[in-house]
């Protein structure tokens, strides 16, 4: 827009020449003295020297305009070095756009291509790509995707700058038009291509060799081509790596293109010169030359304005008066404003150009705050907005604020990271700063900060990769990992242990560690600033308060990442979502107690919770997240009822048919948002930037596949895309008294349930952003959480290599100097490692793992626990619950535990045991909760329980919760286990048996002792922690309720019958394939399935053994109903696994010797013991009677083989002891099986050996008619009424368990009769 002279001055400003008209002079000061003022602000060029102040021509607000015409063309000479005319690049480039201007074919030497250089989307690509609507940013959607640039470069020094989004596998550099790439071949695999990858620091030219550095997200890289010497060298943040090729070929026909190659999922976002380049380097030029006539224009009206801002008229002296620039202040002086408006003609349709706004115009803010201080002691910048928004159009203000923020943005994420953070903290201030103008903050958060920006992203601080060069070594010189190791592998922290040179340097490591903490604390207090200001409430005065519209904006944010859980494009990375809850957590926090020291009645933050109205009640969108009771359209129909009755809500019948008519659909139009075409990746779903590539680019994203090249019609509106599940938002057009409510209205809360306490809790917006909050602790923090682990392990297992090694070391003898010399090799490289992961674990405890986040995932636990006992307390209503709260409380607490220690000790939380037994009433009351029908959620309740019962002090928790709920949960956990996930609930009972059953004292089983657990940490490798009293409760209950003994117990031998069995016909497969003369690899999968079936009959007869040793009546009362059928169902199933496992030679032995991966738990010690357990309690620990009636029933078994009992001893046949010393037997299991254990076995075996030989020399052969008829193995004992059939009592009795129908006859059997034997004759 250029200026128009005379008086009246175009854009809003010209009011100010009508409302200040006066007939003297200029109207506003004398002519005199506003002839010099506009001098001193527009002085002449110095190309025929200064003009006196007697022979300058004098200057009115009639002539300045153009007189500023006048000096900004002197200052653009036409040789801009493309062959333009500088009137291209003044008038014409402000009215031009940059798609018009991208069409001008480039005249310099060197350099072949349109002059806005962007990616080739037309025809330079091979595979599946997103490609950012600048065409700048690329996101790769295949296996191995290619691009090029439009433009190539044939001779000259030329650079460009790859930003670096994700650090996967990429191939960066130059290409020849020639190259031709594939899915599995990109840039640097043909003969003219030449890349490096960061990702495996290498270089790539058809073969390739080591180079380079790592990168890391936030890093860039810039590629240098010098085609007057023939080389190609890279530079990663600004340092060179070196030339990586020489000699390239060059010549006639050959010109080289910036390309890239990229896996999936992996981002980078290119600058070919459109923004100034971070690192510039002396000699070569960016493909895309900087606009310099516009970059003079717009640096000279910058230093008009500031003389501007420094210099003031003082009128009763009538002369001008310089001033501190900082301490300008907007008063509305006309002669100011009218001169500004002059400069601002020129100077804001500039502002509209990214490269300008970040080279000019960022560059000018942040000098202004470069004083230090607070961000309040700058005002200027302010003032400076409040001009921006009097002097410039709208559309102008608005693209200016929008280029500004992308450009800072931009900037913090792709600083480099250095020991004071100094960059982060600059870019951060200048964000503050901007963010403190009210109208400007309305308009970003409206329009930008979610809808244009990733602003998400401001609130992250990268992780360095190279510790040196961040200046971690600097900052912690001295380094520190454990050194002590118990038989596990697990550290030992006890101190008093330590060497007075380890705590030395602990001590000294732990210090380097505070240093660097206080230095992101200072990065992080500044996001929470930022994100107090987008929470502000009390900006009413001009339209909707800033909270408010962040509020939608926050809405709007976790549905893309709800329901977009697989597109990369849209959803915000984990590691972003991690540091933004945090300062989230901080902000609600602040202005929570800041609420309610005004508003006294309401609770603290301590006590906060989300009151179960926002489940039911519609004001806040879950936009189709699974409630507890399934969908929401359902609930709405089955509760209606309730809802009206306990919350006084009504559900328009309208709403529930539309409802259901949209569920109807859902399979339809679900397929159709998943199917993986370029239309539907381009549709409506797409509308967003993209998160991997550059944060700050563009609305829409284009798809590029070589499989459509149909779609790529450039800057051509694509066609209506396919049909794509896009639910609108109610959020977007709520208003703050939907939110917060007005006299009878409730806002979020309406609704409130009788059982709901009537007080205020905070402002309602707090609750609602706290409810997203949960949902993004759900969606992705708590993976992330479990990820960043890994460098903690990483630290474990290196110092337990190290410490290995040192000990080798000193074992090694004398006279082989060659494996010393390896070893000491080793041990250099491990205590480099070490030296390197322990800073950057320094880092990550820092920034991830510190005590205050800590307390802010403890503090999210507290809430979600007092959310579910508020939302339980509703009965029915509790069905509205959405699932993730359940998730978050189980998810939290798992992280509390696992990952935020040992740098922090969960125990030292306050409130600690009260929150665990709090935990364990939601744990034991909901993982039967009929309300709840998910069975993923039901599932992972059960987890949660069984992990729970795994350690003591959770154990603990567990047996103080209410001794009602404590008895629901037993009667739910001995619930017969069919029609049920039954193997968790056996688990679950195992573990609170764990540490009393024969022989079951171990922590891990005996052969695995000297193999390294895969994580010392899993439940299932926790010390045996038995409840004695949650066993009393079990004892009862069985002891009590007969029927429910006797079907829980039927259910536990179907399961162990149907366990064994599958065991024993999957290790048949293996043995046969193992013995196979070709080579044949078994099946992990069907190894682990073989391994739990092993596991599972091992944890059933552990259940049995518990039963057993419990209430022994179940079995051996026979007066009790089905005592003798159970106890001779035992009694078979229990000599079934003695002969398969004891048989001499037998299959069982054969696959445990293979030692085959992934079966290293299948071995004779478990099975037996936990059988021998069962047969000691029975034959041995019982009264008289119930010994014998044991014993007549394990006799009278066909299947029972004395010999099998001898071999748990070690003995043969003939009761010698086995000559084969790895022949199993009991008595080598000294540390594990106790003296007295022993004795009782082998008064057993005394026993029953007595006992055989007394049954074989008293029984009569028994003439085959009178054998039962169906198993051949008892007498017949029983007649059945009224059909008179026979067979023995046992196998009427298990028949009649689930048939009434007689075995022959199919009469339906009214009773059954003891059968005496007639007398013969």
């Amino acid at each position: 827009m250029s200026s128009k002279g005379g008086t009246a001055l175009p854009r809003r400003n010209y009011r100010l020449t009508s409302e200040t008209d006066k007939p003297k002079s200029a109207g506003i000061v004398n002519e005199k003295l506003l002839s010099d003022y506009l001098h001193h602000v527009f002085p002449a060029s110095g190309k025929h020297g200064p003009a006196s102040a007697t022979h300058r021509k004098t200057l009115t607000f009639q002539n300045l305009g153009a007189h500023l015409e006048k000096l900004l063309s002197e200052d653009n000479p036409s040789e801009d070095g493309r062959g333009r005319s500088s009137s291209h690049m003044s008038s014409s480039a402000e009215t031009r756009s940059d798609e018009q201007s991208a069409q001008v074919t480039d005249h310099v030497e060197g350099c072949l291509g349109p002059s806005t250089v962007v990616l080739d989307h037309s025809s330079g690509f091979e595979g599946l790509l997103f490609v950012d609507d600048d065409l700048l940013g690329v996101i790769g959607h295949s296996n191995f995707s290619s691009i090029r640039s439009t433009t190539c470069v044939y001779k000259g020094k030329w650079v460009y700058e790859v930003l670096i989004s994700s650090q996967g596998l990429m191939q960066i550099g130059w290409c020849t038009f020639n190259c031709r790439f594939n899915q599995e071949e990109g840039v640097g695999d043909t003969p003219d291509s030449y890349a490096y990858d960061g990702n495996r620091v290498r270089k790539w030219n058809v073969t390739t060799t080591n180079y380079g550095k790592s990168w890391a997200a936030g890093d860039i890289v810039s590629c240098l081509i010098d085609l007057d010497e023939g080389t190609i060298t890279f530079c990663l943040n600004g340092q060179s790596l070196g030339v990586a090729f020489s000699n390239i070929k060059m010549g006639p026909g050959v010109a080289y293109f910036p390309a890239i190659s990229l896996s999936f999922k992996e981002s980078v976002a290119f600058n070919f010169g459109s923004r100034p380049l971070r690192y510039p380097v002396e000699g070569y030029l960016p493909l895309q030359r900087p606009p310099t006539s516009d970059l003079n224009k717009a640096n000279r009206l910058l230093g008009y304005i500031k003389t501007l801002l420094s210099t003031s008229i003082d009128k009763q002296e009538e002369k001008l008066v310089e001033r501190e620039i900082g301490t300008w202040q907007l008063h509305g002086d006309p002669t100011f404003l009218m001169t500004l408006a002059h400069v601002f003609n020129h100077f804001a349709p500039l502002m509209c150009k990214v490269y300008l706004v970040e080279d000019v115009l960022m560059n000018f803010l942040l000098s202004v705050l470069e004083g230090g201080g607070s961000v309040d002691e700058h005002p200027l910048i302010q003032q400076l907005l409040d001009l921006f928004w009097l002097l410039m159009e709208d559309y102008e203000v608005n693209e200016c604020l929008k280029q500004l923020m992308m450009s800072l943005l931009r900037a913090y994420r792709f600083s480099p990271i250095i020991p004071d953070l100094g960059f982060q903290i600059h870019y951060l201030r200048l964000t503050i700063a901007i963010l403190r103008h009210e109208k400007s903050r309305k308009y970003l958060l409206s329009n930008v900060t979610f809808d244009v920006l990733r602003s998400v992203v401001f609130f992250y601080i990268k992780t360095p990769l190279r510790v040196k060069e961040a200046g971690l070594e600097e900052l912690i010189p001295t380094t520190w990992w454990p050194t002590r190791f118990d038989k596990e592998g697990k550290d030992e922290r006890d101190t008093r242990e330590e060497t007075a040179d380890e705590r030395l340097r602990r001590r000294a490591y732990e210090r380097g560690c505070q240093r660097l903490k206080k230095r992101i604390e200072v990065v992080e207090e500044l996001q929470v600033q930022i994100l107090r200001l987008m929470l502000n409430n009390n900006d009413k005065g001009t339209g909707e308060a800033s909270r408010y519209i962040f509020l939608n904006k926050l809405r709007k944010f976790l549905q893309e990442n709800a329901s977009n859980r697989g597109n990369p494009t849209v959803l915000c990375p984990p590691e972003y979502m991690v540091c933004f809850l945090h300062r989230l957590i901080t902000a609600i926090r602040g202005y929570w107690d800041e609420g309610r020291r005004k508003s006294p009645g309401s609770i603290s933050s301590e006590d906060a919770y989300v009151p179960p109205q926002l489940f039911y009640n519609g004001k806040v969108d879950y936009f189709d997240l699974q409630r507890l009771g399934g969908l929401l359209s359902h609930l709405k129909k089955t509760l209606k009822d309730d809802l009206a009755a306990k919350a006084n809500i009504i559900i328009d019948p309208a709403e529930i048919q539309a409802a259901s008519m949209d569920d109807l659909d859902e399979d339809d139009e679900t397929g159709a948002a998943q199917r993986p075409s370029g239309a539907a990746a381009m549709g409506g779903a797409m509308a967003r930037p993209s998160w991997l590539s550059s944060p700050t680019l563009g609305r829409a994203n284009r798809f590029l596949s070589t499989a459509a090249v149909s779609l790529m019609t450039p800057r051509r509106p694509l066609g209506p895309p396919e049909k794509v599940k896009v639910r609108t938002l109610a959020v977007e057009q709520r208003t703050e008294e939907d939110i917060e409510g007005s006299h009878g209205n409730d806002g979020l809360l309406l609704g409130r349930p009788l059982e709901e306490p009537d007080q205020p809790i905070t402002e309602k917006s707090l609750l609602e952003i706290l409810d997203g909050v949960m949902m993004m602790y759900n969606l992705s923090v708590h993976q992330q959480l479990g990820k960043m682990v890994v460098v903690s392990d990483d630290v474990h297992e290196y110092a337990i290599a190290l410490k290995d090694t040192e000990e080798k070391i000193a074992r090694c003898p004398s006279r082989r100097p060659d494996i010393l010399e390896e070893l000491q090799k080793s041990q250099k490289v491990f205590a480099e490692k070490l030296n390197h992961l322990s800073r950057r674990l320094a880092w990550i405890n820092a920034t991830i793992y510190s005590k205050e986040k800590m307390s802010d995932v403890y503090w999210l636990l507290r809430v979600c626990i007092r959310t579910i006992e508020h939302a339980d307390s509703t009965c029915s209503l509790f069905a509205f619950m959405p699932e993730f709260y359940l998730n978050v409380a189980m998810n939290s607490y798992s992280a509390l535990k696992n990952y935020f220690s040992p740098s922090n000790c969960m125990e030292e939380l306050p409130g600690y045991e009260e929150t665990l037994t709090q935990l364990a009433t939601i744990l034991s009351k909901h993982f039967a909760d009929p309300r709840i029908i998910g069975t993923d959620i039901k599932d992972s309740l059960m987890q949660a329980l069984a992990s729970y019962v795994c350690y003591p002090q959770s154990l603990r928790a567990v047996e103080r919760i209410p001794e009602e709920q404590r008895v629901a949960m037993m009667r739910n956990l001995l619930a017969p286990y069919e029609q049920r996930p039954w193997a968790q609930t056996n688990w679950i009972l195992v573990r609170l048996w764990r540490g009393c059953g024969f022989g079951y004292r171990y922590t891990r089983l005996p052969h695995l002792l000297k193999t390294k657990p895969e994580d010392a940490n899993l439940p299932s490798l926790q010390k045996p922690c038995p409840s004695l009293l949650l066993q009393k409760h079990m004892s009862e209950l069985l002891s009590q309720d007969k029927d429910m003994a006797a079907s829980f117990l039927n259910s536990v031998l179907n399961q162990l019958n149907w366990a064994f069995s599958e065991f024993i016909g999957m290790i048949q497969e293996i043995q046969q394939a193992a013995e196979r003369p070709e080579r044949n690899f078994v099946d992990t999968r069907q190894l682990k399935v073989c391994a739990t079936c092993f596991d599972l009959s091992v944890s059933l007869l552990r259940v049995l053994e518990m039963t057993i040793t419990l209430v022994p009546q179940i079995f051996l009362d026979w007066s009790r109903p089905s005592a003798e059928l159970l106890l001779r169902r035992l009694a078979q199933l229990l000599n079934q696994v003695l002969n398969r496992v004891t048989a001499e030679r037998n299959l069982f032995d054969r696959v445990v010797n293979l030692r085959l991966p992934g079966l290293e738990s299948v071995d004779h010690y478990p099975i037996l013991v936990a059988v021998t357990g069962i047969l000691v309690r029975i034959l041995v620990d019982s009264d008289k009677q119930g010994i014998s009636r044991a014993a007549a029933v394990l006799l009278s078994d066909p299947c029972f083989q004395l010999r099998s009992i001898q071999y748990l001893l070690g003995e043969g046949e003939g009761g010698a002891t086995a000559a084969d010393s790895k022949h199993f037997s009991l008595h080598t299991y000294t540390d594990y099986i106790s003296t007295e254990e022993e004795q009782k076995v082998e008064q057993m075996l005394a026993f029953l050996t007595e006992e055989s030989k007394q049954a074989a020399a008293s029984t009569a052969p028994t003439s085959e008619d009178d054998l039962c008829p169906i198993c051949y193995a008892h007498s017949i004992s029983a007649v059945f009424k009224p059909c008179s059939h026979k067979s023995c009592k046992a196998c009427i009795n298990q028949h009649l368990m689930n048939n009434k129908d007689c075995f022959f006859c199919k009469a339906t059997i009214t009773g059954v009769d003891d059968y005496i034997k007639p007398a013969s004759s």
